[in-house]
């Protein structure tokens, strides 16, 4: 699709007061109740064109933190590529120069000549200290919100329970960088560190800014550092149920361009599933991509960011959901 036939309907929040932060660190706060319990981490605009998590934190922020155990912190994370949003032109401000989401190895954090590696740096610490981390994104095209868990059975099972969106997917990451979540801990078989990530929805749909603070409340109300009765009075005035039994979906290959010469054989938009192997939905350089079972579920398909070796969409399986 293109940007003329989507409205973009999120404003983009003024962040002087949240981008000054409390640890001495521009767009970080840390808040530490002195009480035994879990570090809990939320991050917004790791990609400068995904407001919706910028207003959520915002709106936790204006309402006064107050945890009844364990720490909190809140970081907005690419503001240099933030800085340049144009809502005209709000794809150009995902990044800087290169993925902020795709730089969580120990090669690319070392590179100082990049504004989103210097900046990816100088957040490591406080991803490491996390014990529960919500990323929270949104999307290129319109499509129902997705929890993106990684392969781990915690992060699942977390996901299901969470019931944050409809649908789980579980994915190993993307062929052209490591993304925040699967970063350390958090990617650690042997470990306890949960982290998801939520997509929101589309990126100007001002439902995704309603998913955004559901998500962050249902983390809260699961790690137990915040109760209810501290969260902003109108996420409170709009009761939402959780997912009671989200449909997850195992990814089991992404379709990665392999120039810019990649078409799709219709605008699919997300989540349709399609019936029959070998059904064609698009043409990576000239080439026919086909589904490679029945009953595929095409995840995030998208050609917004498209240059060679970006995924431009995911295939993926219906399984049972897990009993939490």
């Amino acid at each position: 699709m293109n940007d003329d036939k989507m409205a973009f309907n999120i404003e983009a929040p003024d962040l002087t007061q949240e981008r000054v932060g409390n640890v001495g660190l521009p767009g970080v706060w840390h808040f530490d109740s002195g009480k035994p319990g879990p570090s809990v981490l939320f991050t917004a605009l790791v990609h400068g064109n995904e407001l919706c998590g910028a207003w959520a934190l915002k709106e936790l922020l204006a309402n006064g933190v107050n945890l009844q155990n364990g720490k909190l912190t809140l970081m907005f994370c690419n503001l240099a590529a933030f800085d340049t949003f144009d809502i005209n032109r709000h794809d150009a401000s995902r990044f800087v120069d290169i993925d902020f989401n795709r730089v969580w190895t120990e090669e690319r954090l070392s590179n100082t000549d990049l504004i989103e590696t210097q900046r990816a740096a100088a957040l490591r610490p406080w991803v490491e200290q996390a014990d529960y981390l919500l990323d929270i994104h949104s999307m290129h095209e319109p499509a129902p919100p997705v929890l993106v868990v990684g392969t781990l059975p915690r992060n699942i099972a977390l996901g299901v329970q969470a019931g944050i969106a409809d649908y789980i997917i579980v994915d190993p990451g993307h062929p052209d960088g490591v993304r925040m979540r699967d970063f350390g801990r958090f990617g650690q078989p042997s470990d306890d560190a949960h982290a998801l990530l939520i997509e929101c929805g589309y990126h100007g749909d001002l439902a995704a800014i309603d998913t955004a603070r559901f998500a962050v409340q249902r983390i809260l109300a699961l790690s137990g550092v915040m109760s209810a009765e501290h969260l902003p009075k109108e996420w409170l005035e709009q009761p939402r149920e959780p997912a009671s039994k989200p449909k997850v979906l195992t990814v089991t290959e992404p379709v990665v361009a392999k120039s810019m010469d990649f078409t799709f054989t219709q605008p699919w938009q997300g989540m349709e599933l399609i019936e029959k192997q070998g059904t064609v939905i698009g043409y990576n350089n000239g080439h026919p991509v086909r589904t490679p079972y029945d009953h595929c579920t095409l995840i995030m398909p998208s050609l917004r960011q498209l240059i060679p070796g970006v995924t431009v969409v995911r295939f993926a399986r219906t399984e049972p959901t897990p009993d939490c």
